[in-house]
């Protein structure tokens, strides 16, 4: 098989060729989209879902078609060390600059550009010496309005006055936060509050976010009616429906085919995750001879798919723990043998480990912190990477 038509893309929010199996969040993200348009009340969007699973991808293709829409886009990355303040700012900027050249009224676009300076600009938690911000707006900064230094009330200010600007030409304003987990508590909660505001005035402004399991959690600690605000989509592993097609369209525009059975020894190699589908599908396609590829084909490719995972999924992740924090996370990978990896209490992680749970508390905190496990619920810690507990037991102690 030539590896230069080879169409499968295992990367990091990479676009797979086909995007199979997300339909239903496609449609429910183009009602909102239209809902919006139209001025009808709409609740933001939050994806949900372990490492590996399209979270990113999603958050993309949703991003293309707002833009298809001639909407406003923009998308930052969360970091837990940083204020959303300055992101925020820099992503309704770019949103801003896409509908300015339609807009009758160029006022009205450096006013708000006035006011998105200020809001900027205005970020207490920057270092002394840094408050200067050039993200080339040439106009001065508004004074009175989105430059109180208390997040809330600033992004509440901003978000009304970006949905003002998209309301003048018909269209939306779409913000999409990845890894939406890692904001902070406080700023979480100040983004609530601004999506709250704009819910009960119309604004035609959403934010939609992708995050880990427990991002429902997150958003609920810091404001109550959070469980409202947002329309809540859970993204998890393909069926094999959906697997196999993931497989065959790609390899159909190319002349290739797959037996059955390749296809079975694929989707139980791969689980259905779609980066492990990718993964595996670009190995196998490279390792066969000729069409149709065979499950032979599989068994050949398998352990080097495995090699390459072991080594850029789970190694880079497992060399990034601590010797206390990989040994926290072997006791969870021994207990979750017997459930299938799903999330194990807390208190049965420190029996195994014949410590008190308060001596555990600094390891798992820098875990989750980490990005490496996150507490499902309350007394419950599970694995934000598919079949790492797996990985685990495979290494040598």
């Amino acid at each position: 098989m030539d590896p230069v038509r080879n169409p499968y893309a295992p990367g990091a929010g990479q676009r797979p060729p086909e995007l199979a199996g997300r339909d239903r969040e496609l449609s429910q993200f183009e009602v909102v989209l239209e809902r919006v348009a139209r001025g009808r009340p709409e609740r933001s969007m939050v994806l949900t879902g372990l490492r590996g699973v399209g979270k990113t991808v999603l958050l993309n293709t949703f991003k293309s078609m707002a833009m298809q829409r001639l909407w406003g886009t923009g998308k930052i990355e969360a970091r837990p060390d940083q204020s959303i303040r300055r992101p925020i700012a820099a992503a309704l900027h770019m949103a801003v600059r896409e509908l300015a050249p339609r807009h009758r009224a160029p006022d009205r676009i450096e006013y708000f550009l006035s006011v998105l300076k200020a809001f900027a600009m205005r970020d207490p938690t920057a270092a002394k010496g840094t408050s200067h911000w050039s993200p080339g707006i040439d106009v001065p900064a508004a004074r009175g309005r989105a430059d109180s230094g208390d997040l809330e009330i600033d992004l509440t200010e901003l978000f009304v006055d970006a949905a003002s600007v998209a309301t003048d030409l018909g269209v939306g304003i779409a913000l999409f936060i990845d890894e939406m987990q890692d904001v902070r508590a406080p700023d979480i909660s100040a983004l609530c509050a601004a999506c709250h505001e704009l819910s009960q005035t119309g604004g035609p402004l959403i934010v939609v976010g992708a995050g880990l399991p427990h991002l429902p959690s997150v958003l609920s600690a810091s404001k109550s009616y959070s469980e409202r605000l947002f329309r809540y989509a859970r993204i998890d592993r393909l069926d094999r429906e959906a697997a196999d097609q993931a497989l065959i369209a790609p390899a159909e525009r190319e002349g290739v085919e797959y037996t059955p059975e390749a296809l079975e020894a694929l989707y139980e190699a791969a689980d259905g995750y779609p980066y492990f589908v990718q993964a595996y599908g670009k190995v196998t396609w490279d390792a066969a001879p000729r069409s149709p590829i065979t499950a032979d084909d599989v068994k050949v490719a398998a352990p080097e798919a495995e090699e390459e995972l072991a080594v850029g999924f789970f190694g880079s992740r497992y060399e990034r723990a601590t010797p206390a924090e990989r040994e926290y996370m072997r006791a969870m990978a021994e207990i979750g043998a017997a459930n299938g990896d799903e999330p194990v209490p807390t208190s049965e992680v420190a029996k195994w480990l014949g410590r008190k749970p308060s001596s555990l508390s600094p390891a798992r905190d820098s875990l989750i912190k980490k990005g490496l496990v996150y507490s499902a619920e309350r007394g419950l810690i599970g694995f934000t990477v598919p079949h790492f507990g797996k990985f685990l037991r495979a290494q040598p102690v």
